[in-house]
């Protein structure tokens, strides 16, 4: 097993990985949507991959098995986060064959060392049930804020 930061050459294993995650995640996805994924991840992968994007990866040969995704957001300074760099966690997948064996947990250690180098005032994500334990692991704890979550939807 090798544990590493992906590279611009494993582009298509990124985007596979990222519709498997997002299938198991949502529970379906249209043709349509994931044609327009399979389009429109890779040149997000190219733009964004080693300046805000940071893809850690575990690989059985080549195959990609698994993944945590670093995505670095810089805002405006504020006493929360004070030197305007955080992080969110996305993509957190194993394949069923490989789960249980500690290989999240790992990739999870290198994106909150990576983002401990980098300088980041913290680190958050979004827990399902079944990854709430890992992040509870790893450091994690749960938020709460003053604020409520809401979207605008664009489209």
């Amino acid at each position: 097993m090798k544990y590493k930061l992906a590279d611009k050459n494993q582009i298509s294993e990124l985007v596979d990985i990222r519709i498997k995650y997002l299938k198991e995640d949502i529970g379906h996805i249209t043709e349509e949507e994931q044609r327009k994924m399979e389009e429109l991840l890779p040149p997000y992968f190219k733009r964004h991959l080693g300046l805000d994007f940071f893809p850690f990866i575990a690989q059985e040969g080549e195959r990609i098995i698994a993944s945590a995704f670093l995505l670095i957001t810089e805002k405006p300074a504020s006493p929360h986060f004070i030197n305007g760099r955080t992080g969110m966690v996305l993509n957190v997948y194993t394949d069923k064959d490989y789960r249980r064996q500690g290989i999240a947990f790992r990739l999870m250690q290198m994106l909150t060392e990576h983002a401990r180098q980098n300088g980041l005032d913290y680190i958050e994500l979004k827990a399902t049930q079944d990854g709430y334990p890992l992040y509870q692991k790893c450091g994690f704890s749960e938020s709460t804020e003053n604020y409520i979550s809401m979207k605008y939807f664009l489209r």
